[in-house]
């Protein structure tokens, strides 16, 4: 009998997918440029040169200075770094987190369904946004306390998606021929289940990765994300927005920086999900 996922990959292969290469360019160019980041400038992205405040752009400072002195280029691609590095993290962490509680709940049911759907619904009560800045507001700024904070509310998405797929995917006659055949609820879970529902949970990881970045943006805005003098997209507005009339560049190359990055993420999600034909 052919899998859910072994079909999917059929019809991949039949079908080419103009989003997910775009998605897939847009983010290899911001991903080259972060990791390259020492090759493509010759500035330091902390380092002060007050007698070079607020310059211009120009052939030295391609999108000018900041208050400090600081090359604006130069913070854009290692923000760029930070971003995407703890955007990813913090999304990584609740996904294993999720899809393991969403798989076991699913497959198992009964009372452990209940536990985990009443947690799930009492993460939902509180709004994300809230319950993000409250936590990292107790734990205090930094990386640490961002991965934490993502990942006690972030799970519940990834666990209500994986729990519904094994709902529906443990009736299909492979998982019932497994059943039949002896096989351990391990191997199961881990080599028959696992492939077929995991599909939706990657395609909406992406879409998530852009929310996570979002949200980091806006903690560092507050003051709340990773402390200065790291460089990292949502402080680079924050600071800047004082000189937005006299030197807009500062926040608008930032803001810039963030909706491309979204759109390469978006545009690689929805390509996945047309792969795939998740519907």
């Amino acid at each position: 009998m052919v899998t859910p996922v072994e079909a999917a990959r059929a019809r991949g292969r039949r079908r080419v997918s103009p989003p997910l290469y775009l998605g897939i360019a847009i983010l290899a160019v911001i991903v080259g440029l972060a990791v390259f980041a020492p090759l493509v400038t010759p500035y330091n992205p902390i380092t002060l040169h007050p007698a070079q405040a607020l310059l211009p752009p120009s052939a030295h400072h391609l999108l000018g200075t900041d208050e400090l002195g600081r090359d604006v280029w130069t913070r854009l691609l290692y923000g760029a770094r930070i971003d995407l590095e703890v955007g990813f993290l913090a999304v990584l962490f609740p996904f294993v987190l999720g899809t393991a509680i969403g798989l076991i709940a699913g497959y198992f049911g009964g009372w452990i369904d209940a536990i985990v759907m009443r947690a799930v619904d009492v993460v939902l009560a509180f709004p994300f946004f809230v319950l993000v800045i409250a936590l990292v507001f107790i734990l205090g700024p930094g990386t640490k306390s961002i991965y934490i904070a993502m990942t006690a509310t972030d799970w519940v998405s990834y666990t209500w998606i994986i729990r519904g797929e094994v709902l529906g995917a443990k009736r299909h006659e492979y998982i019932l021929a497994a059943r039949t055949l002896g096989y351990p609820r391990l191997r199961i879970m881990s080599r028959h289940l696992m492939p077929n529902v995991i599909t939706q949970a990657i395609v909406y990881s992406m879409s998530d990765i852009v929310f996570t970045i979002l949200t980091i943006v806006t903690l560092g805005y507050l003051g709340l994300g990773i402390p200065p003098p790291t460089a990292e997209w949502g402080s680079m507005i924050a600071d800047g927005q004082q000189f937005i009339t006299t030197h807009w560049q500062l926040v608008a190359f930032p803001g810039i920086a963030v909706v491309i990055t979204g759109i390469g993420l978006s545009l690689l999600g929805d390509g996945l999900a047309d792969l795939l034909r998740v519907d």
